[in-house]
């Protein structure tokens, strides 16, 4: 595939979530900033320099983890350099996508530009070149503790080699078969290069951008399954009006969105005095979770603009380093499960509301007038495995202790383990936003709504998947296919062309991409 339009020019400076998103899906061109790369090669020759001094240099001219104080000669460096790279080969189990691992080498790259690697040109230029013709490493995702992602990367850096698999034109295979079929050739190693190779947290991080872009979509879905549901139970629009004047910036954001959608129908109202806190502090909730994204989302894109390897090149000197602990990122990304769970269990709650009836007369379990039938409540437990589900994934882990490599590695942030339980969050969180909007669709026919503005995007979706639930029937199938609707492209493109929210949406880079 021939790749047109404006090219990303990669120069060392942090990334943005577009650009990951772009590259990720292979819609722009890629090139190197030649400044940039001129300071890896300023770089490089402060790396060659120290060796030829004889200065003992770190993955370099020694082992690495437990084998630091063992030097190799000149005539044992190729033999290591390749060897190095292949026995950090030892991920498992299924594959990251595609998207992911392209972004992770743009990423490497992109940290090599900032002119602290050391690498040689020849390596950033190895990397372009697999970017360029789409030859994607296969990484299995199970092999880093998230202290310099080294098992993750030493698939990549092995099929730079030969070795590995990877995917070329929409087919796996050996990667010296790929390579061959890209007309590229295995690349030899240089001293630095190997270790530059692997000991980087890339993956974690491109791992992390895809999971937290997607968490956004997700959220960004469920506040507008929240406000149909508020139309559904006649909830007071009062508290989006209050918080514009008692909350904080984020918080008034929101409420001003939810009054806004709320308009431009026939929004029942039935508050006496004041509503359930599910429905009376959506503002608050959904404010702190967009926060909570958005501090993990700028920690993770200036990580993306620094190098985390070790060593270093600073001040004309190799230092060693202890930058490829990626703490930062780990701890908010820790902070933004948390976010989630407090949004899942917000929702949860308004599921409850729905099934549990009494507000506007609604019949428990959303029975139709004359049924006969069980109705919905059953399927409340799901709900409540889902936010249950969300909430046990929100522990943080970072802090767990590890010493390996003979107590000189006994830190580690489990960046990617943190990632992968991020992703489970955000499914459930899907299938819960599925779950309430065919509930208050329900509710809305039961009252004869005849709902507009976002909540009658909402409606519509379901009652394209999900009937009126008259007699009892099976709704797994109607669940999951509501939440397929809900997280497309098409429903996504919708919401932000109705109704943006405008620092998120260009944020996160949701909607299409240009």
């Amino acid at each position: 595939m021939t790749l047109t339009g404006p090219a990303i020019r990669l120069n060392g400076k942090p990334m943005s979530f577009a650009d990951m998103a772009r590259i990720g899906a292979r819609c722009a061109r890629l090139e190197a900033d030649e400044s940039a790369l001129a300071r890896v090669a300023e770089a490089r020759i402060v790396v060659e320099d120290a060796i030829a001094a004889g200065q003992p240099v770190y993955g370099s001219t020694t082992g690495v983890g437990a084998m630091k104080d063992v030097e190799w000669t000149p005539e044992q460096l190729d033999a290591f350099n390749l060897g190095l790279v292949r026995a950090h080969h030892f991920g498992t189990g299924d594959a990251f996508p595609d998207d992911v691992i392209r972004t992770a080498m743009a990423i490497r790259v992109n940290m090599a530009l900032t002119g602290r690697v050391g690498c040689t040109v020849d390596l950033v230029e190895a990397y372009m070149a697999l970017l360029s013709t789409d030859v994607v490493p296969v990484v299995r995702r199970t092999g880093s503790i998230g202290c310099a992602d080294i098992g993750l990367m030493g698939q990549i850096g092995a099929v730079l080699t030969g070795a590995g698999e990877a995917t070329f034109s929409g087919a796996r295979m050996p990667a010296e078969q790929a390579l061959s079929a890209a007309g590229l050739r295995p690349f030899k190693l240089a001293p630095r290069d190997s270790l530059a190779s692997i000991s980087t947290n890339a993956v974690g991080y491109a791992a992390a951008a895809s999971a937290l872009r997607s968490g956004a979509g997700a959220v960004r879905v469920l506040l507008a399954t929240a406000l149909t549901t508020a139309g559904a139970l006649g909830a007071s629009r009062d508290p989006w009006k209050a918080v514009a004047h008692v909350g904080t910036e984020r918080e008034a954001g929101i409420g001003a969105w939810l009054y806004f959608n709320a308009m431009g129908w026939d929004w029942p109202n039935a508050t006496h005095i004041q509503d359930p806190l599910s429905l009376r502090m959506m503002s608050q909730v959904f404010a702190t979770g967009f926060d909570t994204l958005v501090a993990a989302g700028k920690t993770l894109l200036a990580a993306t603009g620094r190098t985390d390897d070790n060593p270093v090149v600073a001040g004309g000197q190799v230092l060693t380093s202890g930058g490829s602990l990626p703490l930062d990122v780990t701890v908010f990304m820790q902070t933004a499960q948390l976010g989630m769970a407090h949004l899942a269990r917000n929702s949860f709650n308004r599921c409850v509301l729905l099934g549990n009836g009494g507000r506007r007369d609604l019949p428990v379990n959303l029975v139709a007038p004359g049924a006969i039938a069980t109705g919905f409540g059953p399927i409340i437990k799901l709900a409540g495995e889902l936010f249950a589900r969300v909430l046990t994934l929100s522990g943080p882990i970072s802090a767990n202790s590890l010493v390996v490599a003979g107590g000189i590695e006994d830190e580690a942030a489990f960046l990617p383990l943190v990632v992968e339980r991020f992703e489970r969050q955000v499914m459930a969180l899907r299938r819960l936003a599925a779950l309430e909007g065919i509930l208050a669709a329900q509710a809305m026919d039961i009252s004869g709504d005849r709902p507009g503005n976002v909540p009658g995007i909402i409606y519509n979706l379901v009652r394209t998947h999900a009937d009126f639930y008259v007699s009892d029937r099976p709704l797994s199938s109607e669940v999951e296919a509501v939440e397929l609707a809900l997280g497309s492209e098409a429903l996504m493109d919708e919401l932000i062309s109705h109704s943006s929210i405008m620092e998120l949406d260009e944020f996160f880079a949701l909607g299409p991409l240009m």
